[in-house]
């Protein structure tokens, strides 16, 4: 499956943390984050991720469009509710997997549910509604 990796800045670690805890299950996937958290999961952990651009320069924009594009099977946005500046993004990308049905996290609990789940089986009807989610994204 497709996986989407975000964090606000107060949050890299925690994510780092998170990845490195759950990486016998993100291996399987194909993990995508934008390109500070990314790289930061990467070199702690050793999982492939492909980085989109920074934050900054329009990264959570190439994940929502593919949000929009049914192209994501779970996103992980840890959020940092303390930054209000922030409130639109996790908002924009909340809103687009309400949309389209995409599992979404933005705290570390949930994210621990979900990828639990996620090694049962239990988001396995998104090959149905997303037959190419086994495929890396492009």
């Amino acid at each position: 499956m497709n996986i989407a990796i975000m964090s606000h800045d107060n949050r890299k670690d925690l994510m780092v943390q998170f990845c490195t805890a759950y990486a016998g299950i993100l291996s399987q996937h194909n993990l995508y984050a934008t390109n500070t958290t990314g790289h930061m999961v990467a070199e702690a952990t050793g999982l492939k991720v492909h980085c989109f651009l920074s934050y900054a320069h329009g990264g959570s924009q190439q994940i929502g469009a593919r949000i929009a594009y049914n192209e994501f099977d779970l996103v992980l946005f840890f959020n940092d509710p303390s930054n209000e500046k922030m409130a639109g993004e996790i908002s924009y990308i909340s809103r687009l997997c309400d949309q389209n049905n995409v599992p979404f996290a933005s705290n570390i609990a949930t994210a621990e549910m979900l990828v639990l789940g996620l090694a049962r089986g239990d988001l396995d009807w998104r090959m149905i509604v997303n037959p190419a989610s086994n495929r890396p994204i492009a």
